[in-house]
């Protein structure tokens, strides 16, 4: 009988303690804020932008904006043929796109300008993955009569467009 009087009396005085805490009036309060206080002067968006922990004057601005130059290059390849194409170095931007979007949300100051850059190369290494992928097995079913008959084609027009202007084919020879 005694112990339950002792819980009750130890439930009891804990309550009063949380009651009469000091850290019992601090739950619920906000002590950092995104509101200014009314006697801070409005910054412009410039300001705002620079003092920004990833503002302009930071590596986490500017490292970004020159990753797009990846992206960028990425994107021109669309335009070359999958065959010139390295599948490493696309599986490299296709690894860094994905490893580092996750990682930039993890990161304080989370970066969401650097997550969306790695996200575009992300995939825009997939697109080119995927690309020189099915170039690889198109080729794997081609037969070698008809890889050879493309390639005999080839030269002959090659050798048709010297006979018809042999001046032209030397000076691009020589460049």
């Amino acid at each position: 009988m005694s112990t339950s009087r002792t819980v009750l009396r130890l439930s009891q005085s804990s309550r009063q303690f949380a009651r009469a805490s000091p850290f019992r009036r601090t739950i619920g309060r906000r002590y950092q804020t995104t509101e200014a206080s009314p006697t801070a002067q409005p910054q412009s968006t410039v300001q705002r932008l620079w003092n920004s922990p990833i503002g302009v004057k930071t590596v986490h601005f500017w490292a970004p904006v020159m990753k797009w130059a990846l992206v960028l290059a990425g994107v021109s390849d669309f335009y070359r043929p999958a065959e010139k194409l390295s599948l490493t170095q696309n599986l490299a931007l296709t690894a860094t796109g994905a490893i580092w979007t996750r990682w930039c949300f993890i990161i304080k100051p989370r970066n969401l300008l650097l997550a969306a850059v790695n996200f575009f190369l992300g995939c825009v290494g997939v697109v080119q993955v995927t690309r020189i992928l099915r170039w690889q097995q198109s080729v794997k079913n081609d037969t070698i009569s008809g890889v050879a008959q493309q390639d005999a084609e080839g030269e002959a027009r090659t050798a048709k467009g010297i006979a018809q202007n042999p001046e032209v084919a030397a000076k691009s020879a020589l460049q």
